[in-house]
């Protein structure tokens, strides 16, 4: 009798986007000044803190109301002042689902960032939970509905906190049109929201890849002496920001040459996909959540080189889409 051939299992699907970190991060809560603190996690989204004499400001939220629990336990080690304030750097939901724990008298974005809400808030919301499970922990505090803001601005807007000037700006468009950086010119500490990143990898699916180096220009002019990224750990010196703003201007370069070559050759997206990572890869690749942003990053890219100078709306289901056809 023959025994039967034996069978070999199917590999593994590789899990979509980030589905498969399940690592808790290490937190840090890195004291700046006397009115800045940041709130950072080993590459996770981070938070901001600013101190002043009467009120408390946040920049960014966290993704879920429980996660920012965490914040305002760091926060009240630290001060009894209210938390009247949170600014939203841009509108991802990661940064900005988690605002109702703060019960802020204010939530502060730009007017760019109030008409992404209108026009992809719902989607981006599902997309991003769908993307990132680990980082919406207790998914079901989120309140029903969106983020909105109470108070927008254009350009420019200045609140004092006491006799603290705190400067909220918008420097130019990157990894969002409604990019928003926090500015405290007294002491040179700026918040830069996902402008920049320090080891990690900048997300693009919603960027701007040719206006993004002349922001991070923007940056650079202000001479800040202490810099709060939106991924990675605090920098607290002059030549950490000098690092930080060039390993992103350097990365947003790199990726967006090698998708416009590849463009103009005529070569399909997936095809320049695999071309770029295996480009940037060397360089990168060790940088938190590489593989996952780089498909929507090449993609995003490829869209500004080609026929889209404005991001594409993302949902769910292109999500998916666009994973299963790059990375299979």
């Amino acid at each position: 009798m023959t025994a039967p051939a034996p069978t070999s299992a199917a590999a593994p699907a590789k899990a979509f986007a980030s589905q498969a970190d399940l690592e808790e991060k290490k937190v840090s809560f890195t004291r700046l000044s006397e009115h800045a603190y940041a709130y950072t996690a080993e590459g996770d989204p981070n938070t901001g803190i600013v101190i002043g004499d009467d009120a408390v400001m946040v920049i960014d939220t966290q993704a879920t109301p429980a996660m920012a629990q965490d914040v305002i336990r760091r926060i009240r080690s630290v001060t009894d002042k209210p938390i009247e304030y949170v600014v939203l750097s841009h509108y991802h939901a990661v940064r900005v689902l988690g605002a109702s724990a703060y019960a802020p008298r204010h939530v502060i974005a730009s007017d760019d960032t109030l008409a992404l809400i209108r026009e992809r808030g719902e989607q981006d919301k599902a997309s991003e939970i769908g993307r990132f499970p680990r980082l919406f922990r207790d998914v079901q505090s989120v309140p029903a509905g969106l983020t909105w803001p109470t108070l927008t601005f254009s350009g420019r807007m200045t609140l004092w906190l006491g006799r603290l000037e705190v400067q909220i700006l918008q420097l130019g468009r990157g990894h969002t049109k409604g990019d928003t950086v926090v500015w405290l010119p007294a002491e040179r500490i700026l918040f830069s929201g996902d402008l920049v990143e320090y080891g990690a990898t900048p997300y693009a699916g919603d960027a701007y890849f040719g206006a993004w180096p002349a922001t991070l220009d923007a940056i650079a002019a202000l001479q800040p002496a202490k810099l709060v990224p939106g991924r990675g750990a605090a920098l607290e010196d002059e030549a950490q920001v000098a690092a930080g703003l060039q390993g992103t201007r350097d990365f947003i370069a790199d990726v967006f040459a090698a998708v416009q070559a590849g463009a103009a050759a005529g070569r399909d997206l997936r095809s320049v996909y695999r071309s770029t990572i295996d480009a940037v890869r060397p360089k990168y690749g060790h940088w938190v959540i590489f593989d996952h942003c780089m498909p929507f990053d090449v993609t995003r890219a490829y869209d500004e080189a080609t026929r889209h100078p404005d991001p594409r709306i993302w949902t769910a289901e292109r999500d998916i889409e666009m994973w299963k056809a790059l990375e299979g």
